[in-house]
């Protein structure tokens, strides 16, 4: 059997595997529900492994990288989950002090891709903190569907302090010149959000399909904002034109980025959503964002 393409795969499934990876649905609803597109030859087990994440295969900077110094290193959150381990990165033989970014995981703790995007930071310049939520659990447990039921169980407001707290250590490392923005994704997006809320020096904020703060919330924003969006991700989406009109009644500066025909993790380059374009236009607008921001 040929090798299943993006292409080969329904809009259905890409929106049944968006439910199951944001606790919609559980393993045993998500099988039998990808059973009806198991047509033509192509099997549950084929299409499973397809829309699966690769990690191997898909780093665009790896832990060795001689061009960074990478480190997983372990910050105070006393309002949060206690010790929080970070991959913490920078260019290598670093003059003088750099302007920071925190980089907020998806639902399921500190996987492989964010801290791939922890270093695609730190080549651009700047020194990143990638913590993990899941630290007082034990930690991203080497796969997703695990590490999303553990981080079921943590609190997410306590999740954001943690996130809060990491803006703190980076903003006081020696090597950051106090300059700090944050990007996440998913969860993370949700996050970066709320950090803007929550936290008055924020440099900058890029969320990434992140859910939105309340009205009452969003009038506390100090931060600029680069809001990324997915067209086809109708579940985030319906919050925006909320957010939007709050946004405005506050005078707070922002810019909203649509990506037309594209799903929901479209930066995400270790599963199928990814979308290749979109993605690296996203980050484009990502890192010059951050250059012009975190003067």
């Amino acid at each position: 059997m040929k090798p299943l393409k993006k292409e080969d795969i329904s809009q259905e499934v890409f929106d049944l595997y968006d439910y199951y990876a944001h606790n919609k649905i559980d393993r045993r609803q998500f099988i039998e529900k990808l059973s009806v597109y198991a047509v033509g030859g192509v099997t549950v087990s084929s299409l499973l492994s397809f829309i699966s994440p690769d990690y191997i295969n898909t780093l665009m900077v790896k832990p060795d990288d001689e061009r960074l110094k990478s480190e997983y290193i372990h910050y105070e959150s006393p309002k949060g989950g206690g010790t929080i381990k970070g991959l913490l990165s920078m260019p290598d033989n670093t003059m003088g002090k750099l302007p920071g970014i925190v980089v907020v995981h998806e639902n399921r703790g500190l996987n492989p891709y964010i801290e791939d995007v922890g270093r695609r930071a730190a080549i651009e310049g700047f020194i990143s903190l990638a913590p993990d939520a899941l630290t007082p659990l034990g930690g991203y447990p080497g796969n997703d569907d695990d590490g999303r039921t553990m981080q079921r169980k943590r609190d997410r407001n306590e999740m954001l302090e943690d996130f809060i707290a990491a803006y703190n250590y980076l903003k006081n490392h020696k090597n950051c010149d106090g300059n700090v923005g944050v990007v996440g994704f998913c969860f993370g997006g949700w996050i970066s959000n709320m950090m803007a809320v929550k936290i008055p020096t924020l440099k900058a904020a890029v969320p990434f399909y992140g859910g939105q703060p309340s009205a009452e919330d969003t009038a506390k924003i100090k931060a600029p904002l680069l809001l990324q969006y997915a067209e086809l991700d109708t579940r985030v989406n319906t919050g925006w034109l909320d957010y939007e009109v709050a946004l405005k009644a506050n005078n707070i500066e922002y810019t909203a980025h649509f990506y037309p025909e594209v799903n929901h993790g479209f930066h995400n380059n270790s599963t199928p959503r990814y979308d290749e374009p979109a993605a690296n236009l996203a980050w484009e607008r990502t890192i010059a964002f951050f250059k012009e921001k975190l003067k």
